[in-house]
């Protein structure tokens, strides 16, 4: 649990200190500190004094006492009267020094952690002196005129003129100073930059200095708390993400784990290019770095099954700029149960689940429909909710338990009134359905491991209810045990079948395409437009108090996550998966695998898969005089065609491992072969726009079909059906009647024409030939229902030539290689791509299973790839110069491939 864990770790590095930066107020900064005495009395010679430490902040003075049974006192600047240091300090009788003292007079101070105990701050009222004596005399001087500056800060009139003179005094301070290069690890590091930036905790940032050498990054706070420096080694970290941070591109997080949600360290910049600079110089040096990744690096992942409901969102979160140390981008998760009544929870039941295809405000008919009638009567700009389902109050809410110094923290030293508390799931639930204005969803807590935020361990006196009962422990539903019991079965309902066919729904909302725009309305998902990305442009306000005004609105509001998909997400892959929502396209999907289909076989062609790294070259033969462009082999095995730029046919035996027949059909190249269910005829294509067809009982052409206007790229045959694909920018499907049943030559009917704008390259068929995908030579992808002849996508995937494009065995994704070098998985339901794996160098041809590619490089390896993982797993070596064509049996166990050096070769796994 990312918070909590964060939390906990720096109580046990800092568990001597009381004081901490939450003492301040939203927006304050620790400048500095001084040993002193707080005078109590001052009667004469009756002196008591408390030892401690002076901590000059931008908004106040925090005396903080070493004895923690006298509380910390925190005195507010703008409730100062008279800052000075008074002439009548006494002589010192043991040292014979004369310390210097400075004198507070002020109508209100604030009094917390007496006893180290975490409560509301009591309120000291009235005009009262305060007067401490500093352990350095020569320090007064510079102190109070530190004071007196801030003091005049704090008491302009307008909050945005507070701010700016605050700012000016804290870079003054910044720019007086810079990084103590002897806190270097090494005296041989070499310093490649240093700028200023703040670090990011919790409602708190804490001002300094940040140093890059070619082994480290560090950061000096200018306070020197929490310690004199931050260090992060650069070999350490996995991770790097510029953030947005109060509605600017100032953020950097820096994470040295590869999936926890908590980051080591997360700098706000003053300056966009510092930002840059400091990401360019940490993503130079690291072999192992991580980039900024696409959504759809992740989102293969999550449909295989490769990585948890709960860890997909993780991941949006953070791609979406969450980040557990901004609070007003607070990671979010859905409500997923709907029922905190029953004894026992059902999750085969679909009841028991909220609808994730509705925000939580829309989920309730009647409220919604006072909703829409004041959004209808709103005058622009318009939005639905008047809160947000996300924000710094909305967290700690659900957190006061284990985090009550933030709370205290955001709401003024004071917890929220007893009956406002998290005192129930079930009444939380319900006032997020009944509630006026109780839009929140939830946060990753509820599916994590770490059950502490539902039970009162601190002993917190969090108040009593208006029923006269002690707020304690989080009231849990029926059906749960305890509280840890509850986080597990929360676990269970967000990894349920049903969440994982409903889940995309959700994250469409939240991250996807009905987050804004016309999509948004229809959803009945429209919030406050400042909480947008783009929703304000603060650097176009010049109006210091106007931006203070929007910050401090956009922190208390909270902010709707960056949006990461402007097209439908698609849906998970389940087990015993029925149906997709898109009921048009229900029936040319494989949904399930076919009856025939025998466990034996699947279970062979799993494990050759498994073992697909184990392939080893037979053999090779020399047959052609130009690159191979197409293989076919017989039912039997025995005969082995290839197709060649030659413009010859061979036909090779696999017997005796000699060449039988050479065929040409004219002085134009052959682009691809196949033979006909019986194993009679081969057809070829060529680029002399014709289509041939060789008997080869009788060694002779059998028939010509003139089908296209140019050179014919690619053939598939189905079903008594032939598709072709050509560089005039059609492909057409022509049913063959078989000579037979007419008594002449094969009869050839064009029953469709698949339209192109430009040159297709490359055609394939799903397993179940409903769908066709075409590649042209400007990088498209078309996806046809061939069932109707309708495109279903048009997708541009590539730079320049698509070499080759398959689907996956469940027809649910589209794999495509391209001139660029890029290897594209594209969802067939919604058309998105949801992952782009970028390889050292083109390849031209592959098969793959759906979670493993096997391809023929540009260099003549045959490459193995984790297309899930997005690495390549094994190099093969192979061919002399590129890979052009390759085949493989049903079992996945024999390959052959075709290559630019004329050769055919033969694979087989070996063991």
């Amino acid at each position: 649990m990312a918070f909590i864990r964060k939390r906990r770790q720096e109580q046990q590095l800092y568990s001597k200190e009381r004081f901490s930066l939450l003492l301040l107020n939203l927006e304050e900064y620790y400048f500095e500190q001084h040993t002193a005495n707080h005078v109590l009395k001052k009667n004469g010679t009756d002196r008591r004094k408390v030892r401690g430490s002076l901590k000059i902040c931008s908004k106040s003075v925090i005396f903080e006492p070493d004895k923690i049974s006298r509380p910390i006192i925190k005195i507010p600047l703008r409730d100062c009267i008279k800052i000075e240091a008074p002439e009548d300090n006494e002589r010192n009788l043991f040292t014979g020094v004369t310390p210097g003292t400075i004198s507070i007079i002020s109508n209100q101070a604030f009094l917390t952690k007496e006893q180290n105990i975490i409560a509301p701050f009591k309120t000291e009222r009235g005009k009262t002196e305060y007067v401490f004596e500093l352990d350095v005399p020569g320090k007064v001087e510079d102190i109070i005129h530190a004071l007196h500056q801030l003091y005049r800060a704090s008491h302009l009139d307008k909050l945005g003129d507070q701010a700016a003179m605050i700012t000016a005094i804290l870079q003054s301070r910044l720019a007086r100073a810079s990084f103590d290069k002897n806190r270097f690890q090494n005296v041989s590091e070499t310093l490649h930059m240093e700028c200023k930036a703040e670090m990011v905790t919790p409602l708190v940032t804490n001002p300094g200095h940040v140093c890059i050498t070619d082994t480290n990054l560090y950061f000096q706070p200018l306070n020197g708390y929490p310690k004199p420096v931050v260090q992060v080694t650069l070999h350490s970290v996995r991770r790097i993400y510029k953030r947005r941070h109060g509605l600017l591109p100032l953020g950097l997080e820096v994470f040295c784990t590869e999936n926890d949600l908590c980051s080591d360290i997360y700098l706000k910049f003053y300056d966009t290019q510092d930002r840059d600079d400091v990401y360019f110089y940490v993503a130079t040096y690291l072999e192992n770095h991580v980039a900024e990744q696409a959504a759809e690096s992740y989102m293969l992942q999550w449909q295989r099954g490769r990585i948890s409901n709960y860890q997909y969102l993780l991941h949006l979160n953070n791609l979406a700029d969450r980040s557990c140390n901004d609070l007003s981008q607070y990671p979010v998760f859905p409500w997923i149960i709907a029922d905190y009544a029953s004894s026992e929870l059902d999750l085969t039941k679909p009841e028991t689940f909220r609808d994730l295809s509705k925000p939580i405000g829309a989920l309730n008919k009647e409220r919604l429909e006072r909703l829409l009638e004041r959004y209808r009567e709103m005058p622009e700009p318009k939005f639905m909710y008047g809160s947000h389902y996300s924000s710094p109050g909305y967290v700690l809410f659900y957190l006061v338990r284990v985090a009550p110094e933030y709370m205290l923290c955001l709401q003024n030293g004071k917890f929220d009134h007893p009956d406002r508390m998290f005192n129930s799931i079930a009444e939380t639930w319900k006032n997020c359905l009944d509630g006026a204005t109780d839009f929140k969803e939830l946060i990753p807590e509820f599916y994590e491991n770490d059950s502490s935020f539902l039970v009162n361990n601190l002993n917190l006196d969090l108040g009593r209810t208006q029923g006269g009962k002690m707020v304690e422990n989080v009231e849990l539903p029926p059906w749960a045990s305890d509280a840890d019991d509850f986080l597990q079965k929360s676990r269970d309902a967000l990894e349920s079948q049903y969440v994982s066919e409903h889940l995309h729904e959700w994250i469409d909302l939240v991250f996807g395409y009905k987050q804004k725009g016309n999509e948004a309305v229809a959803a009945q998902n429209v919030f406050h437009p400042l909480t947008y990305e783009g929703g304000v442009d603060l650097n176009r306000i010049m109006d210091p108090n106007e931006r203070v005004a929007l910050l401090t609105q956009i922190l208390e509001f909270g902010q709707t996550p960056k949006q990461l998909f402007i097209t439908p997400h698609p849906q998970r892959i389940v087990p015993k998966f029925k149906s997709l929502s898109c009921a048009s396209s229900r029936s040319i999907f494989m949904t399930e695998p076919p009856e025939s289909f025998e466990d034996l076989t699947e279970e062979s062609i799993t494990l050759a898969w498994n073992n697909i790294t184990k392939l080893k070259p037979e053999e090779q033969h020399k047959i052609h005089k130009g690159a191979v462009t197409g293989i076919a082999v017989s039912s039997n095995k025995s005969s082995i065609f290839s197709t060649s730029q030659d413009s010859t046919l061979k036909m090779f035996s696999a017997e005796s491992k000699m060449l039988q027949r050479s065929v040409s059909f004219s002085n134009m190249a052959l682009s691809s072969c196949l033979i006909l269910p019986g194993d009679t005829t081969v057809i070829c294509s060529s680029w002399d726009n014709n289509i041939y067809f060789y008997s080869i009982a009788f060694g002779r052409r059998q028939d010509t079909l003139i089908g296209h206007d140019d050179a014919v790229s690619k053939i598939c045959w189905h079903n008594d059906c032939l598709y072709s694909a050509s560089w005039d920018s059609t492909v057409k499907v022509w049913h063959c009647v078989p000579e037979e049943l007419l008594g002449t030559k094969k009869h050839f009917e064009l029953v469709a024409e698949l339209e192109h704008d430009v040159s297709v390259n490359t055609i394939h068929l799903n397993d179940v030939h409903t769908l066709l995908a075409s590649g042209t030579k400007e990088g498209t992808i078309s996806i046809w229902d061939i069932t109707t002849a309708t495109m279903l996508h048009q997708l541009t995937c590539h730079v320049g030539t698509v070499f080759d494009a398959a689907f996956s065995p469940d027809s649910r994704h589209l794999l495509s290689t391209g001139e660029d070098g890029y290897f594209k998985v594209t969802d067939v339901q919604t058309g998105m791509t949801i992952s782009s794996m970028a390889s050292e160098q083109p390849q031209r041809c592959f098969k793959w299973d759906g979670n493993t590619i096997l391809s023929g490089s540009q260099s003549g390896e045959l490459l193995v790839w984790d297309i899930v993982g997005g690495k390549i797993v094994e190099r093969i070596k192979g061919h002399t110069g590129p890979v052009t064509s390759m085949w493989m049996n049903e079992q996945c166990n024999n390959i052959i491939t075709g290559g630019e050096d004329k050769q055919i070769m033969f694979w087989k796994q070996q063991y």
